[in-house]
């Protein structure tokens, strides 16, 4: 860039180049210079970090298409709620870095947080639609938000459910003599 800098500068203002005709030539060329000139300030700018780089992308998705955190190595792919656990889960420990956990859930990006019902109560979004009543409130698991889809063939649909489930159940919890549909439809008609 200096070599190019200096070139255009001598071509320039070198007196022969512009001749009383000819000072258009002469305007091109101090035009030519303020370009370098200014690209010259933004690589600069650029490199001592003045000027924001655009955001990485971070969002993959995880083990059993769970929402995750995208490592520097662009490979590996951190499940939503073990970003910010304080265990470096990225070589380089990006997921543990303060701009990323300082003031959670605010620092963290949208696509790795889920607000449940109540506003002061959020959960990391892997944690959306694994049939465990996170938010407190099952807003994670039933309802607009969370958009979950219905029991598979291994859960008992049941409505309410008591304790940690929601709207399914682990069918290996039926008929095991203890209750956990408010029916009790886990203990007299579920099979497991």
């Amino acid at each position: 860039m200096a070599v190019g800098l200096a070139f255009v500068f001598w071509i320039c203002f070198d007196l022969s180049c512009c001749h009383p005709r000819s000072c258009t030539w002469r305007r091109v060329c101090i035009s030519a210079m303020a370009l370098l000139v200014l690209m010259a300030a933004v690589g600069l700018a650029v490199a001592l970090g003045l000027l924001q780089r655009a955001p990485v992308n971070r969002f993959c998705a995880a083990s059993e298409n769970r929402t995750g955190f995208l490592c520097d190595d662009r490979v590996t792919c951190v499940p939503a709620s073990q970003v910010c656990n304080r265990v470096r889960n990225c070589r380089n420990g990006e997921d543990e870095q303060e701009e990323l956990c300082g003031d959670l859930p605010h620092s963290l990006p949208g696509h790795l947080v889920f607000r449940c019902s109540d506003p002061l109560v959020w959960v990391y979004a892997d944690q959306r639609c694994n049939r465990m009543n996170d938010c407190g409130d099952c807003s994670d698991e039933m309802g607009s938000l969370a958009a979950c889809p219905l029991c598979g063939s291994e859960w008992w649909s049941c409505s309410p459910v008591l304790y940690e489930y929601c709207s399914c159940i682990p069918r290996r919890l039926c008929r095991d003599g203890v209750q956990h549909c408010h029916s009790w439809s886990d203990e007299y008609i579920c099979r497991p």
